[in-house]
């Protein structure tokens, strides 16, 4: 039998993220993309609330008793609702936690997970993306080879989030050439480490709040002990497809917040003495823009439903990414033309919802459940 109703763990944990959301992200959200700036004060509040310290099991000092994927997708799509940057940045330190959670040795966990338990905001990320024409996921150029009691690290990454300020950084690099997804392995780099560079911040379009910085190995050692899950290795994929399910449940979030502003909107707006919401025009729009984002929920609770039976969801994670991907840039991009002429000025928010959904529609890997 299949259902749609959220526990009730889920919808209390649904109730406090949206009203974080819409109290903590939603109000300074056009600020900070002014700024291009995510304030301290905001990494604070979003630790306090436990959005990372909640998924960490007791035993390495956290609150999570079992871990879930679909309550992770919920939380993000309300995260979203309220900001997608100011989202993406302060669940940037997931991209870290949940690898080391999912596929790390005993040791690795217990080493590093009690850090993200502590009272104030622990940077850390992950690096995956490549600056090349074309990136896939599935041929890495960044490079591991075995070196003793070492791995040396040699390639370029790009699009990495608060790189500039993380403890450690999880770079994926390929260790078997040839091998594809199977012959990925993930390292744990710490911040200072010889043969590491942070490049100067990258800026984009949208998506302004969040600093990414360009990182660059040149024969960069890490130690046997970092390689995350020790000879055991990672399940590559699976990380690929948990993050791509997170990010897809936060383009539900995006696309979410400009139909809830659009039909707002749409109905206090007056043209030839009616509503505008009345007029064939925008109602389709406004109709296709509440069947889009059911639809991309759907998908998306569907891989992470499966992703939580621990089945192969491969597929479920990318037709979700790749329907969010295309949706969400046409959903805000409706929400521009429903507004008309009011949607091209940054005094409503649409204009800033659609450049941050094109930039979402281009990035991998910055995201984790």
């Amino acid at each position: 039998m299949i259902s749609f109703t959220l526990d009730e763990d889920q919808r209390q944990i649904q109730d406090m993220t949206r009203k974080f959301a819409a109290e903590e992200l939603r109000k300074i959200a056009r600020d900070c993309d002014e700024k291009g700036a995510v304030p301290e004060e905001l990494l604070a509040k979003s630790w306090e609330l436990g959005l990372v310290t909640n998924a960490v099991p007791e035993k390495y000092g956290g609150y999570a008793f079992a871990r879930s994927i679909v309550t992770g997708t919920i939380m993000a799509e309300e995260l979203a609702y309220g900001d997608l940057s100011l989202a993406l940045a302060i669940t940037s330190p997931a991209l870290f936690v949940m690898p080391l959670m999912e596929m790390g040795t005993e040791e690795q966990k217990d080493k590093y997970l009690p850090t993200f338990c502590k009272g104030s905001f622990q940077a850390a990320t992950l690096a995956l993306m490549e600056p090349r024409v074309q990136f896939h996921v599935g041929d890495l150029r960044t490079t591991a080879v075995d070196d003793g009691d070492k791995f040396l690290l040699n390639g370029e990454k790009c699009c990495v989030p608060l790189a500039d300020q993380a403890e450690w950084v999880l770079v994926l690099a390929a260790s078997n050439k040839g091998a594809g997804p199977a012959g990925v392995d993930a390292f744990i780099v710490p911040k200072g480490t010889r043969g590491m560079k942070v490049g100067e911040r990258e800026w984009y379009m949208g998506i302004r709040p969040l600093p990414v910085f360009p990182l660059s190995f040149a024969d960069c050692e890490v130690p046997k002990e970092n390689r995350l899950g020790g000879t055991r290795g990672i399940n590559y994929m699976r990380l690929i497809n948990l993050s791509r399910i997170i990010l897809s449940a936060m383009a539900v979030g995006v696309s979410r917040a400009s139909l809830d502003y659009c039909l707002t909107y749409a109905k206090e707006r007056y043209a030839f003495g009616e509503p505008i919401a009345s007029r064939q025009a925008i109602a389709f729009m406004l109709a296709e823009m509440a069947m889009e984002t059911d639809g991309m929920r759907i998908l998306n609770w569907k891989a992470a439903w499966k992703a939580d039976r621990g089945e192969d969801c491969t597929k479920e994670a990318y037709l979700s990414r790749s329907y969010a991907a295309a949706q969400t840039m046409k959903i805000t991009d409706y929400g521009v033309q429903v507004l008309g002429g009011h949607g091209y000025i940054r005094e409503h928010p649409v204009e800033m919802w659609l450049r941050n959904g094109r930039g979402f529609a281009t990035l991998e890997g910055l995201a984790m459940a």
